[in-house]
């Protein structure tokens, strides 16, 4: 192992090499330091050029951190991740097909680290079938330029299985908190743990280098063995950061790093709006004890809704990034959690989702069809990616999609406990038919999974694999409200119900009153 500056590192980039970055959203675990130094070698030598990256999750501040560092023309030839929102300069390199884009699905590019270590043929996994990742749709392709098959469909014991293709690694680019003077690297100062392991594991499998920034070194033999997440034996170089941050809207929060448990009144309520109705709705669906997994969006509010409603500690909320139990974390910090129970590496949780471990998933919609075919992923001119919403929503026993009735505009207050549409927003999300098919509808009911669909003024679930309206927000009128916004006619239940009129008034709903939590906690 090597200690050397973040401008060396850069240089051991050659043109044509495949680079994986490590990291989640928000600078969680980015190797900042080293990408922009990378970035800024390509400004000042237009080299290295031609790179394919990869990066499981979608890193960057939106504007110009994280995978934004290598969007520069011809520095990059092909990104392989699972949502391009957090860099958007890659959707419109995408959309312009300047580049060779593919959103595969989170769980299964962190997984595939593991079987790429191993020298296996790739990920085999039921996770995207009937969804645009399945080759009889897009493949996962997101520019017209992306010709490869990075995905087959096969038979196996005559059930229908997908295979994800191995791809080369010639450098990793991974994060951690400290390193000895062997190359051995705890985390304990990080927000998530990954799939760091397995990443550098991979990388040595395809003979690539592996490079780790950290924040300081230690003496050789002064880490505890059980700390370090990262062997020695699997370091080549590594890059100290003295000023490396959590997160980047965090320097450093001890409890993000599991290092303490803040209290309940610690957790920030949400502002009384729309969303927080939403978020409120969703809520109503929690059960003790039920193991939950939380997304991006609105969803990412619920957790707070647990605390303010004093059930936090009755329910097991749980996220993509291997956290178990406690409130995963909502705004530009999303993807940590605090007060959790355990923290486990990536590709662990999600074999845990895709084994049926969830409960009740809360996820987000943004177009939505007759069926309760449901799209997050490529829509209105952007690519968002598809994040982990594939492994976990083909997966939970039951999933509630969360999102405002319309789009663009939409302008709702709640009055005297009644919703009020003051100005309807410019783009219906209950459509004849959707751009990309990321929840299938017809495949989850064939499979006996459940799913509501939440918005400030309506309710819906999937009945009989029609999509039907089962409550509707007081002050809300059926026809003009909810009907005139919809491409389709929804079934509508015979016992249409009335919204629960708590979610309309600003004070806490005491949902640990409610009979099941009540009696949780007697």
């Amino acid at each position: 192992m090597e200690v050397i500056s973040a401008e060396r590192a850069a240089q051991l980039i050659k043109p044509n090499d495949s680079v994986i970055v490590s990291g989640s959203g928000g600078g969680h675990a980015v190797p900042e330091a080293v990408i922009a130094a990378l970035g800024n070698r390509y400004e000042s030598e237009s080299q290295p050029g031609n790179l394919t990256l990869i990066h499981v999750v979608g890193i960057g501040d939106r504007v110009s951190k994280g995978a934004a560092h290598f969007a520069k023309p011809g520095m990059v030839k092909r990104v392989i991740t699972s949502a391009l929102i957090d860099s958007p300069v890659f959707i419109d390199l995408a959309f312009a097909d300047k580049i060779e884009a593919y959103t595969l699905p989170q769980g299964v590019l962190s997984q595939i680290m593991r079987e790429i270590a191993a020298g296996r043929p790739g990920l085999i996994t039921k996770t995207g079938l009937h969804t645009f990742i399945d080759p009889r749709q897009a493949g996962g392709r997101q520019s017209p330029s992306a010709k490869e098959d990075l995905v087959e469909l096969m038979e196996i014991g005559g059930e229908e299985w997908l295979r994800f293709k191995p791809f080369p690694i010639d450098v990793a680019i991974l994060r951690g908190t400290t390193a000895d003077e062997d190359g051995n690297v705890s985390m304990e100062e990080e927000a998530i743990l990954g799939e760091m392991l397995s990443t550098a594991q991979a990388a040595r499998r395809n003979g690539g280098k592996v490079i780790v920034q950290v924040k300081r070194l230690a003496k050789r033999g002064t880490l505890p063995g059980k700390s370090i997440k990262i062997p020695g034996i699997l370091v080549d170089y590594v890059v100290v950061d003295p000023e490396q941050r959590q997160t980047y809207a965090t320097h450093y929060n001890p409890s993000y790093a599991g290092e303490l448990r803040v209290p309940l009144e610690s957790f920030k309520p949400l502002p009384f709006t729309p969303r927080k109705v939403i978020a409120r709705r969703a809520a109503l669906e929690l059960r003790p004890g039920a193991v939950c997994n939380l997304g991006a969006g609105i969803s990412t509010g619920i957790s707070a809704v647990a605390a303010e409603e004093k059930i936090l500690d009755h329910v097991i909320l749980t996220n993509e990034q291997g956290f178990i139990g406690g409130a995963p974390l909502t705004g530009p910090d999303s993807g940590a959690a605090q007060n959790y129970s355990a923290a486990v590496d990536q590709p662990y949780q999600f074999d845990f989702y895709d084994g049926g471990g969830i409960d009740c998933a809360f996820l987000s919609f943004v177009e939505v069809d007759p069926n309760g075919n449901v799209n997050i992923s490529r829509f209105a001119n952007k690519i968002v990616g598809i994040g982990g919403f594939i492994n976990i929503s083909q997966n939970a026993k039951k999933t509630v999609f969360s999102g405002t009735f319309t789009a663009g505009g939409l302008d709702v207050a709640c009055v005297d406990g009644k919703i009020e549409i003051r100005q309807e927003g410019k783009y219906p999300k209950f459509v004849k038919s959707i751009e990309q098919i990321c929840y299938c509808g017809p495949f989850a009911t064939q499979q006996g999974r459940k799913a509501l669909f939440v918005t400030e003024r309506a309710v819906f679930e999937i009945v009989d694999g029609q999509l039907t309206l089962i409550e509707i927000a007081p002050g809300v009128e059926l026809e003009r409200d909810i009907l005139a916004h919809m491409a389709f006619k929804p079934r509508i239940a015979s016992d249409l119900k009335t919204m629960d009129a708590r979610l309309f008034r600003p004070e806490v709903m005491e949902l640990a009153k409610d009979a099941a939590f009540a009696t949780a906690q007697s």
